[in-house]
């Protein structure tokens, strides 16, 4: 038998999580010193560390990594490791959108940019029918699915696109929300079309907008939101419907984000 401090050694645990794992039932040792208290694990347990921790690295919590080694049956491993890579994935997407942000802020601070002047218009957005995916998304990073569920449900109606399409996101939320936002997709097609399951088809009317272009990458999409806010607080206007982006160059056509063109528009009346 080992104790704990050669234990911790050889599973490169330390004795402090030892002591937790033994507390939480997950690792506990096979003898403790009535009279020292002095925790002995056998050699065989160096195979059950190894796991835990390795699960541990891998972002599993406690009660999950629990459960696991109670599983007798692959499919509940191979489930729970599919999953947590699903989890990981998105992680590993919204980091790099952070680190985007990140980069870019970096650079403009080091070219010492002034601030970006986006010249806000008023115009008609014309009535159109219209294909459409709504619903709540975990978070904004997540507005491409509701895109791929738009594509999978039309890809065998020989969709007719019309031109321009007004490829859009529309945000549904009064205010700005950290999860669960209530995101549209739509997209202008001749019809009329049959809904599928989650794909509906309906005619939007004409709006007044108010409205502001940018070229490149998302990040820059919160600064171009506040110039328009602004534009339209000072300007004797209100808002009057959800705000919502369009899509004129985007990641369908173009691999480069420095080629993307958005436009960033709020419904609006005169007040």
């Amino acid at each position: 038998m080992l104790k704990i401090g050669m234990f911790s050694k050889l599973s490169r645990i330390s004795i402090r999580m030892l002591r937790y794992y033994d507390d939480q039932g997950l690792l506990p040792p096979v003898q403790i010193d009535r009279f020292t208290g002095y925790r002995y694990y056998s050699e065989d347990q160096l195979l059950l560390a190894e796991r835990i921790a390795s699960l541990r690295q891998m972002g599993f919590g406690l009660a999950e990594v629990k459960t696991l080694l109670a599983a007798d049956r692959r499919e509940v491993w191979e489930n729970a490791l599919e999953s947590q890579r699903t989890v990981l994935q998105e992680q590993e997407r919204e980091a790099r959108a952070r680190l985007l942000l990140l980069e870019t802020a970096l650079d403009r601070l080091r070219k010492d940019e002034k601030p970006v002047d986006y010249p806000v218009t008023i115009k008609e957005l014309p009535g159109r029918y219209v294909a459409s995916v709504r619903r709540r998304i975990k978070n904004y990073w997540q507005e491409q699915e509701l895109w791929t569920t738009l594509a999978e449900e039309t890809c065998g109606m020989n969709l007719q696109i019309c031109d321009p399409c007004y490829a859009m996101a529309v945000f549904h939320d009064r205010e700005y929300v950290e999860e669960n936002p209530d995101v549209e997709v739509q997209m202008a097609v001749h019809g009329p079309c049959a809904d599928t399951a989650h794909v509906t088809f309906r005619t939007i009317p004409a709006a007044r907008i108010a409205s502001a272009v940018f070229k490149g990458s998302y990040d820059q999409a919160p600064e171009v939101t506040q110039a328009v806010a602004r534009w339209v607080r000072d300007n004797g206007y209100e808002l009057d419907g959800p705000s919502f982006s369009i899509y004129h160059v985007s990641p369908h056509e173009t691999s480069n984000p420095e080629e993307y063109v958005t436009e960033v528009c709020f419904t609006v009346k005169k007040k």
